[in-house]
Order: structure tokens, then C-alpha cells, then sequence
């Protein structure tokens, strides 16, 4: 069986302040077995996306190395931006790649959570597949009302912490951790500043709204860009295309004689989801991915070392 290998994606509550950011990022630098495949800042969510791949333990220690800094430098009570959030480290999701699997994926979620409030002082709530409740497999849940709310109601039962005490740390908050499947981070920006469209195209493609039902997504204003935007997890792009939530969006937002200023992609993206979404483009007929050079160099190499 080849090694493990994960791909895990933390969100860090800071895109405005690039000393802090580039000293989350750092731990994530030059450690072997942990591979830095992209981060990204946004001042209008006011976050910091890491995208990292390797082997559990290396990502685990850059994590908790990365977690600290944040713990120490983001202060929640005067944090303010778009993106809904918890704390200081928002979330911290692991997914299988290669040589693990979901059930084990779990399992590291869990005693990471554990490391993690044991080092950090900092409550951690468990979702998706590491979920203990099944009422908190969903992310929107357990942020419900975000820090401000959760700061007086988590000492209600239905939101004690999976792991820690029932109140949260002074200024980072709570961590959620947990296992999942890959999932697209993909924005779509609008030309206007009127959020309430934003917010109610978000409702009908959402599957909570009657929607995709691979699709999460709230609507967010861009104050520095002076536009709104659809903000979106694609949960599975193999059931919900792209080019499919794009067009959908496009239509409804013409009901209000607003057009599409441009869209976003946060992290890593397979290659069959782009793919499938320039083919529909290009209305390729009979498109086959290993029709691009390097996929199929890639295979041919494989291949070879089998």
C-alpha cells in the first residue's frame, strides 16, 4: 500500500494584515513531507485560505506550529469581515488522497482536534464525516450566528464543544476540524453593491434553498471592490458542473439587469472540473481529458513506474 498522502485546507480569520499572514504561512514553508500548494488573502472576507498535501504527521506539526501564531496574533473581538466565522483558526479539514481512507481520515481529525485544544486552550468542534453529532455534519451549523453568538450560547448543550470547556478561548474563539471529500471553493462576482441580490441568488442555488444539492452559498458585499458576491463550496463537482452553477447564477441575477464581473477559485481545483467547464465553453463534442498533453504525459509516466 503506497503512503498516505492528504490534502487539507485551513481557513485562518486574517486577509489584511501581511506581516501576520505571511508568519501563518511560514511553518508551511520548507518542511518535508508537507507541501505548500497555494494560500490566499482576502480583505473583504477578511481570510487567509491554506492549501497543503502530504503526509499526516509533517502537515499535522506545520498546523500546529501555523495555529499558534494565528491563537496569538487574532484577536476575535475586533476581527470583522465578510466570510462567516469562529475563530482565529476558522477550520481545519482533512481529506483523503492517496493510500488512506475516509474511516482513517476520521480517526486523524479526531486526535488532531484533541492535539490541537490540549496545546492551544482553543474549543474545537468536530463536522462532516468527523462529526460525533448529526447535527453538526454541516459547517453552517455549528457557526450559526458566528464568534458573537457563539460566545454567549455555547454554554447552552446543543453547542458545547466536541472538545474542550463550554465557553471560548478570550480571543480566538473555536476551531472546527473534520474530515471530507474535495470540495471547490468557487466565487462568482456581480456588478452592483446591493448584497441583497447576492444573498438572494445564494438562496436559490443552494441546496438548503431547493437548489444544487451539492452546493453551499451565502451572499457577501466586496466593499473594496464595490461589488457583491455569490460565495460558494461545490461539494461535489462531479454531480453539480461549473459552467452549470455560472449560468444559473448569470440567469438569475439578469432578473435584476446585473451581469457577471468575473469569478473566483480559492485553492486547489481537480483538473475534470475546469475541463468540463471549457469544453461546455468551447463546445467541444466528445471531449476526452486525456486529450490534454500533459494528463496524458502524466499517465504514460505512471504508467511506466507500475
Amino acid at each position: 500500500m503506497s503512503a498516505p498522502v492528504v490534502e487539507c485546507v485551513p481557513n485562518f480569520s486574517e486577509g489584511r494584515r501581511r506581516d501576520v499572514i505571511e508568519a501563518i504561512v511560514e511553518p508551511f514553508r520548507n518542511r518535508k513531507g508537507c507541501h505548500l500548494f497555494d494560500y490566499r488573502a482576502d480583505e473583504d472576507h477578511n481570510r487567509l485560505v491554506v492549501s497543503l498535501a502530504g503526509a499526516p504527521e509533517p502537515i499535522c506539526e506545520a498546523l500546529l506550529e501555523a495555529s499558534k501564531v494565528a491563537v496569538d496574533r487574532i484577536d476575535m473581538n475586533v476581527h470583522r469581515g465578510a466570510h462567516p466565522r469562529i475563530g482565529a483558526v476558522d477550520v481545519i479539514p482533512f481529506t483523503p488522497v492517496s493510500g488512506i481512507g475516509m474511516d482513517e481520515c476520521v480517526t486523524l481529525a479526531r486526535e488532531f482536534g484533541k492535539r490541537f485544544h490540549a496545546l492551544l486552550g482553543v474549543p474545537v468542534y468536530y463536522y462532516e464525516d468527523a462529526a460525533l453529532r448529526p447535527d453538526r455534519t454541516r459547517l453552517e451549523v455549528i457557526r450559526k450566528g458566528q464568534f458573537e453568538a457563539l460566545r454567549e450560547e455555547v454554554v447552552l448543550p446543543e453547542r458545547h464543544p466536541d472538545v474542550g470547556e463550554q465557553k471560548l478561548h478570550p480571543t480566538a474563539g473555536a476551531t472546527v476540524v473534520g474530515a471530507r471529500r474535495f470540495l471547490v471553493a468557487f466565487n462568482v462576482n456581480l456588478n452592483s453593491k446591493d448584497v441583497g441580490i447576492a444573498k438572494e441568488i445564494a438562496k436559490r442555488i443552494r441546496g438548503s434553498g431547493g437548489g444544487f444539492p451539492s452546493v453551499k452559498a451565502i451572499g457577501l458585499a466586496l466593499e473594496e471592490k464595490g461589488l457583491v458576491q455569490v460565495s460558494m463550496n461545490i461539494v461535489d463537482h462531479e454531480k453539480t458542473s461549473l459552467y452549470r452553477v455560472l449560468e444559473l447564477i448569470r440567469m438569475e441575477a439578469s432578473r435584476w439587469g446585473v451581469s457577471v464581473n468575473g469569478t473566483e477559485i480559492y485553492g486547489m481545483i481537480p483538473a475534470a472540473a475546469l475541463l468540463e467547464s471549457a469544453a461546455y465553453y468551447l463546445q467541444v463534442d466528445g471531449f476526452d481529458p486525456l486529450q490534454v498533453l500533459e494528463l496524458k504525459l502524466l499517465e504514460s509516466l505512471q504508467k511506466e513506474d507500475a
